[in-house]
């Protein structure tokens, strides 16, 4: 069953109480009336979101009549729209990047530039070097700016702007993509604009012994939004990355990225080499102003250069942080969606809970064992679990406090599966096909405190008669040291099965001298007074 698009549009320009014809199977044509009986009524909260423009149909696109002629009219609508974006597309206007004034300096040379404007070369050296680093950063920045900001912006970022404005792309979300694309823009443009005010005024100066003032330029951006807007963007990146991966699957996103990657002014660069340009900027100022640094001679000048450089260092190191846990924080996000922890009467039969009686039972949620600021995820993996009568495959995670073995569980009607764009990036790829089938990872037992695990080698000969390979048995005790549950474990591998074991080894060795760690520090608390 189909909208007619004339319907859809005029949607929204009707009061409550509206009704809107779905078509049935027989049409009944009167003069200036079409009636068509059997026909549903939608109301006004479905209306609604029929109107949304993602489900509206191009005029020509009704659904067919019939079933068997379904798939040839889907692919000639397909066609059509493919048609219509690519149309759109040719109407795109790119503006030449050549109107900066500083474009055509880009590509020379110190010496080019004050030879073109007549100016004498200082006889100082250093100086002359000095003057060089700070072109360096400048002609650098101007790059930066024009071959890889402004084509992210102009030809990329604008290019989709357009396209949703006429209803492609409408699903695209520009944030998840370029992120503080447009501030980033602003702030380095705000760069290269002041450097090149001061060159200028360098170069046009009559006065040999005129120096570059660029001290009070550096200030201002790397102490203000220089590093802040490039530590936002890159925060995003890698899940941006991520999104672009997902978004290539697609037809209609894939034309508009075939038709922006063959503007002349992208020099060949595809999108995944454009949006790393920001955190390859970023590593790269500390060497430029180490650089400007070494060749100052003043040494007030030496001070406030080195602070600047030690600001960036800082800023980077800030970021490396920031986005280890940014990750660690996405990542056990997703976890809690989905391992799964039964109950106690669902994961073991022994125990005979009434109904009445459950409510008693409030076990602990996921959320609060599963926290990013109490724990970190070590290792995962997924290993085959021999049970009495089959195998079963399950996924470990080995966290810096206990171990969790859980059992994969597939939707395989795969409904309800997660967008693969808004996934965490550092997802192994076995969780994240579980994700897309809507699957989940059930708890097979209570996790295994790291203090209370013993991880043991099996010989090949024990266990060759049950068809077992690269097999290894996690017991768990308790604090009696008496072994409450065993898990015999079977690796791919045996290279799979020793790295394994070593995780497990050196995370036991961890847990344990952090623990001794926290004992000895109770019992060397300051001693009380001898008066109290």
């Amino acid at each position: 069953m189909g909208l007619v698009p004339s319907d859809l549009t005029s949607l929204g320009q009707r009061n409550s109480g509206f009704y809107e014809h779905r078509r049935s199977s027989v049409v009944l044509n009167l003069p200036g009336l079409e009636v068509f009986p059997g026909d549903l009524l939608v109301s006004d909260g479905a209306a609604d979101y029929l109107c949304h423009p993602l489900l509206l149909l191009n005029s020509e696109s009704r659904k067919p009549r019939w079933p068997f002629s379904k798939r040839g009219v889907q692919g000639k609508d397909k066609h059509k729209r493919t048609s219509d974006m690519e149309n759109c597309l040719s109407s795109v206007k790119i503006t030449n990047f050549r109107g900066y004034d500083f474009y055509s300096l880009k590509d020379k040379t110190w010496d080019e530039v004050m030879e073109t404007h007549h100016k004498l070369l200082t006889n100082q050296l250093d100086l002359r070097k000095q003057q060089e680093a700070m072109w360096e950063l400048f002609t650098s920045e101007c790059t930066y700016f024009l071959d890889h900001l402004l084509v992210l912006k102009m030809i990329f970022m604008n290019t989709l702007k357009y396209l949703q404005t006429h209803e492609y792309l409408l699903d695209v979300d520009l944030w998840r993509l370029f992120a503080n694309l447009e501030e980033l823009t602003q702030t380095s443009l705000g760069f290269v604009n002041s450097l090149f005010g001061i060159i200028k005024d360098y170069v046009d100066a009559s006065d040999i012994s005129s120096s570059l003032d660029f001290i009070s330029v550096l200030t201002k951006y790397f102490r203000g939004s220089l590093c802040q807007s490039h530590q936002t963007y890159c925060l995003n990146y890698s899940a941006a990355i991520f999104y672009l991966e997902s978004l290539r699957q697609r037809d209609d996103f894939g034309i508009y990225l075939k038709w922006c990657e063959q503007n002349e002014q992208c020099r060949r660069l595809h999108l995944p080499e454009l949006l790393v340009a920001p955190l390859q900027r970023l590593t790269r100022y500390p060497l430029l102003l180490k650089n400007i640094w070494k060749r100052s001679m003043d040494s007030a000048e030496k001070i406030m250069i080195y602070s600047i450089k030690e600001k960036v260092e800082k800023s980077i190191r800030d970021l490396e942080g920031k986005v280890k846990w940014l990750d660690n924080f996405q990542k056990f996000r997703y976890l809690q969606e989905i391992i799964v922890w039964p109950p106690l009467w669902d994961r073991d039969k022994r125990f005979f809970i009434p109904e009445c009686l459950k409510h008693i039972f409030k076990e602990h949620t996921a959320e609060n064992i599963l926290s990013p600021t109490n724990r970190h995820l070590l290792y995962e993996g997924k290993l085959t679990l021999a049970e009495s009568t089959r195998f079963l495959d399950v996924y470990l995670f080995l966290f810096n406090d206990f171990l969790l073995v859980t059992k994969t569980k597939r939707n395989k009607k795969k409904l309800g599966g997660s967008d693969p764009g808004l996934m965490c990036p550092s997802l192994t790829p076995e969780l994240q096909a579980v994700i897309k089938e809507g699957g989940s990872c059930t708890v097979l037992d209570q996790p295994i405190p790291l203090d209370r695990l013993v991880v043991k080698s099996i010989e090949p000969l024990h266990v060759s008669v049950f068809g077992l390979r690269n097999a290894f048995l996690i017991q768990h005790e308790n604090r009696y040291r008496q072994c409450i549950a065993a898990f015999l474990l079977q690796a791919q591998t045996e290279n799979i099965k020793k790295t394994w074991m070593a995780q497990i080894t050196t995370a036991i060795s961890c847990f344990t001298k952090s623990q001794e760690t926290k004992k000895i520090s109770l019992f060397t608390l300051p001693a009380e007074s001898s008066e109290i």
